[in-house]
């Protein structure tokens, strides 16, 4: 049988304390971060969990989330691959603009149709720009056409599903348990694949910070159980928290 995937979205980072669009900017977790991952891995322990290897972004944000959670876990040893197709959306010029600030300039809709549409990005930024990813050491290696100046989910899907094939899914068909800790957009991204949401449902998709959430599947990879882990109730929460981040009315 394949092995148990589990997707984790990074603790609670200092640009989510500050309701800013972050993206590829790389910034630390809060307090709060810490302790959400931390308890993460308490709660993926707590529900028997042990895992045989592990995917990251680049981003700080994502690798210490993962550390922390391994650490909880009794797993801090645990292999783990890096890979900047995990990172988060570019949110291109929106990159450390106000949420609600942009909705304000901008009109909820048009907001929200940057922050939720699946093939409308936002606009791009300049590779002059310090938020444009060619002025990061860390992509230093990559082709520049590879490097985003903005990005719809359409584009996430894109650059994330090759790594789905050709780096995860091997590894679960193995029998192995994998965990994948990123962000926002690049799980909703993988769910969207694994749970065939379409391009409409999407839209209403969020993904809470630091809590767990376990995928089962069939001999095909057919997925059989997918589910949040920890209280209903502060998991409910934390989803209509991000759902209402840029106080629009979707």
């Amino acid at each position: 049988m394949p092995g148990t995937l589990v997707i984790l979205r990074h603790g609670q980072s200092e640009w989510n304390r500050l309701n800013l669009f972050t993206g590829w900017h790389d910034v630390e977790l809060t307090d709060q971060g810490r302790a959400e991952a931390s308890q993460a891995g308490r709660t993926m322990a707590d529900a028997g969990l042990r895992f045989d290897t592990s995917h990251t972004s680049l981003l700080t944000r994502a690798v210490v989330t993962q550390n922390l959670a391994l650490e909880a876990m009794g797993q801090p040893w645990l292999p783990v691959e890096r890979h900047w197709r995990l990172n988060e959306r570019h949110y291109g010029a929106l990159q450390g603009l106000d949420k609600v600030a942009t909705t304000e300039r901008h009109g909820p809709e048009q907001t929200y149709i940057w922050r939720r549409s699946f093939d409308v990005p936002p606009p791009p930024v300049e590779m002059t720009s310090p938020e444009h990813p060619a002025s990061d050491d860390r992509y230093r290696l990559l082709p520049p056409d590879l490097l985003p100046a903005t990005e719809c989910l359409r584009d996430v899907v894109e650059r994330v599903l090759p790594y789905w094939y050709d780096r995860i899914a091997p590894q679960l068909l193995a029998g192995l348990n994998v965990l994948v800790t990123a962000h926002g957009n690049s799980l909703r991204a993988l769910l969207m694949h694994l749970e065939h949401v379409s391009a409409d449902d999407i839209a209403e998709v969020n993904i809470p910070t630091g809590v767990p959430r376990r995928y089962t599947f069939d001999d095909a990879l057919g997925v059989t159980d997918a589910t949040y882990l920890g209280d209903p109730e502060q998991i409910a929460a934390a989803i209509a928290h991000v759902a209402g981040q840029a106080g629009t009315s979707h």
